[in-house]
């Protein structure tokens, strides 16, 4: 008897939640070790199912880094980064669409829809879904000042085409995106998947982005996990080297939703099964919440 008490004080938990997000739109970034994992693969897709039969609208932008370059790999063409970013040129550029529209968004899609989801896949060539242009990335010089680079076919989302998302929403659907972009001349750009979660969040309004990612968190210099963050303290720890390489766009991604009217930023340990019903039906949540 007493178990079944502490599932139902489980669910009495929940219910203030579920009464503050029903109706609102959720945007999930999806990517690292729950992809890959099959008992992972499976608490992701129930989330998500369950978040949508309680009302709330989950909107899904899936990255693919491991997928592309097993495929980079296998096709002999090695990958630079800068700050996180990939360094994408015409050849890089084919397999990267190849793989995040062709292979992945269809895997995803069909995880859901096999586990009792009504999913859709997307790039950001249908409906113009995310209009780009080429996105220039700062470094730093020897001497400590910023220049920008070119990285190739890299882009940064100057529209996102809501009225797609918000029809799809309301048939109950689950929009599935690929972070591939399109440019006004047709051009593909391989975009960031934080960056185009941030930018999908922030057009929607959403009531929360989370990104989901491979470690506990965001950290200190010392390693101690940071469980609440203010956007302010985001430049202090990247130049602390407390952040870097690819939680750099993550941070900035949450920031920039944050300063366009997304209500909460959460940074999630996609490790742990039930992470997302895990940060949006607790008191604690997990992972390291990113505030204004």
């Amino acid at each position: 008897m007493q178990k079944l008490i502490e599932k139902a004080n489980i669910l009495m938990e929940a219910l203030p939640y579920i009464r503050r997000f029903s109706g609102k739109t959720i945007v999930i970034k999806y990517g690292g070790h729950a992809m890959a994992d099959e008992t992972l693969k499976k608490s992701f897709a129930l989330d998500v199912i369950l978040l949508k039969s309680l009302g709330i609208n989950p909107v899904i932008v899936h990255g693919g880094g491991p997928q592309i370059n097993e495929t980079l790999k296998r096709y002999g063409i090695v990958s630079e980064f800068v700050r996180g970013m990939r360094v994408t040129d015409a050849a890089t550029m084919a397999v990267v669409e190849m793989v995040l529209v062709g292979q992945v968004n269809k895997e995803v899609v069909g995880y859901l829809n096999q586990h009792g989801g009504r999913a859709v896949g997307l790039s950001g060539k249908d409906g113009t879904l995310l209009l780009s242009r080429k996105l220039l990335q700062e470094v730093r010089r020897e001497d400590g000042t910023p220049e920008e680079i070119d990285i190739g076919f890299v882009g940064d989302v100057v529209k996102v085409n809501e009225e797609l998302i918000r029809t799809l929403e309301q048939g109950r659907f689950i929009p599935v995106i690929a972070p591939v972009g399109v440019g006004v001349d047709g051009e593909s750009y391989n975009i960031n998947a934080d960056l185009v979660a941030g930018r999908v969040a922030a057009a929607l309004n959403a009531e929360k982005l989370i990104l989901l990612t491979d470690v506990a968190g965001v950290k200190a210099k010392d390693g101690q996990l940071l469980s609440s963050i203010g956007v302010a303290e985001i430049h202090r720890l990247i130049e602390e080297e407390a952040i870097t390489g690819g939680m750099i766009p993550k941070v900035t991604c949450c920031a920039e939703a944050l300063r366009d009217g997304v209500k909460k930023a959460h940074i999630v340990d996609g490790r742990v099964q039930h992470a997302v019903l895990l940060e949006i039906f607790t008191d604690v949540g997990v992972g390291t919440e990113i505030q204004k």
